[in-house]
């Protein structure tokens, strides 16, 4: 009698063992099967690539949506030219601007709201909302932040905090009234060499329900110029995790003193744009200059 021939186990190959091919049979309906398993996911990337789409035109839209509730980039008021520029990261910036009429004087806005995209831009139109109306309603710039920060609280107990310099300029006699918010300090690059900084004010919006500002005036004289700006131009970065700071942006003003507001504008953009080179930025661009005519 013959040995008795037992089963062979498949031989293997590294760690994976060597199969046989399925019958024919089989083998056709598993390609089958994975044939429209391949149609199900190819359809659903071409779904999501098309919510993809109109989630980035929505997004495009929002932003278009923001920048024209922000004033034009460049304008004039009385013996002032008026420029200014946002840069936001994404689609949605956190950072804001506005340039508005109140009575016989020009409301000027600077602000910066914690967060980013979606969730800022909501904000920033009821922020903006609120600027207008209780800037109009209150002489004092310190008054109206003060009343924008107990209508914050009014929507909820804890709400998005926010940084605001608000300004009142009398553009014919070139006195400005202005009080800051927890933003950085604007400042007055005087025609004489000079160089004020802004700094009176208060806390950051929606952090003390019943906070108190101050506010300051300044003469603006021909030939000065105020400049405003949010913290992503000075804590942009470089390769070297160096920040822009406050020392670059002055001596980049002052290089540009007696420029227009259009021409400082651009040349304190591009000095940080040059500085943080291919290394990817962290927050929006926000840059306000307002220039006396000599």
């Amino acid at each position: 009698m013959g040995r008795t021939r037992q089963a062979r186990t498949p031989k293997k190959t590294g760690t994976l063992p060597v199969l046989p091919f399925p019958a024919r049979g089989n083998g056709a309906r598993a390609a089958a099967q994975l044939s429209e398993r391949v149609r199900e996911l190819e359809a659903r990337l071409a779904g999501l690539e098309q919510e993809q789409r109109r989630l980035q035109r929505s997004l495009f839209a929002a932003e278009q949506v923001q920048r024209k509730l922000c004033a034009p980039r460049h304008l004039r008021r009385g013996r002032f030219e008026i420029a200014s520029e946002i840069f936001p990261v994404r689609y949605i910036s956190g950072d804001f601007y506005d340039i508005f009429p109140l009575r016989a004087a020009t409301g000027l806005v600077v602000g910066d709201i914690a967060g980013k995209d979606l969730a800022a831009g909501l904000w920033f139109t009821h922020l903006m909302g609120l600027i207008r109306i209780h800037a109009g309603q209150q002489a004092d710039p310190a008054d109206a932040l003060a009343a924008i920060n107990r209508d914050l609280f009014r929507v909820q107990e804890v709400p998005q905090m926010a940084s605001l310099f608000l300004a009142r300029l009398d553009a014919q006699r070139g006195e400005l009234l202005y009080s800051n918010a927890g933003h950085p300090p604007a400042f007055v690059l005087r025609h004489d060499d000079g160089v004020e900084s802004l700094n009176e004010g208060g806390p950051l919006l929606g952090v003390i329900p019943r906070a108190a500002f101050r506010s300051s005036r300044v003469w603006l004289e021909p030939g000065d110029t105020l400049v405003s700006y949010s913290d992503g131009i000075l804590e942009c970065r470089n390769c070297r995790e160096e920040e822009f700071g406050m020392e670059r942006l002055l001596e980049t003003a002052l290089a540009a003193r007696g420029s227009s507001a259009n021409a400082m504008l651009f040349s304190l953009l591009a000095a940080v744009q040059d500085f943080a080179g291919n290394y990817p930025r962290e927050d929006d661009f926000t840059v306000l200059v307002a220039r006396r005519l000599p």
